[in-house]
């Protein structure tokens, strides 16, 4: 089992950056991980996964804008935001899966405002 805790969330305006990232409390190495997010009212979707291997994913929202990248020695994985739009804003989540287990981290909140 491993613990997830996301930071780097915040209020920025549009055209704006920030980086995610999820510490974990044990190795992730063997663990596909992933950011996902949720905006209110709507169902939490992911963004961009990495697995274990390192080979990504995105979603097409967030193509050539987002990138997601893992630390193994630090067991920490990232999510740079670059472009932010408004309607990135949501509640972003931190995931890790091995063998049809799934963890997840308690969120961080992205506003993305003028």
């Amino acid at each position: 089992q491993v613990q997830l805790v996301e930071s780097g969330g915040g209020l920025v305006q549009p055209g704006g950056s920030l980086r995610l990232s999820c510490s974990a409390s044990g190795r992730i190495s063997i663990y596909d991980m992933g950011w996902y997010r949720q905006a209110p009212g709507q169902q939490r979707e992911l963004v961009a996964s990495i697995t274990r291997g390192g080979s990504t994913n995105y979603a097409d929202s967030v193509k050539g804008r987002f990138t997601i990248s893992r630390d193994n020695a630090k067991n920490t994985v990232y999510l740079q935001m670059n472009s932010l739009k408004p309607e990135d804003t949501a509640v972003y989540y931190c995931n890790a899966g091995f063998l049809g287990s799934a963890y997840w981290g308690q969120g961080t909140q992205v506003t993305v405002s003028s």
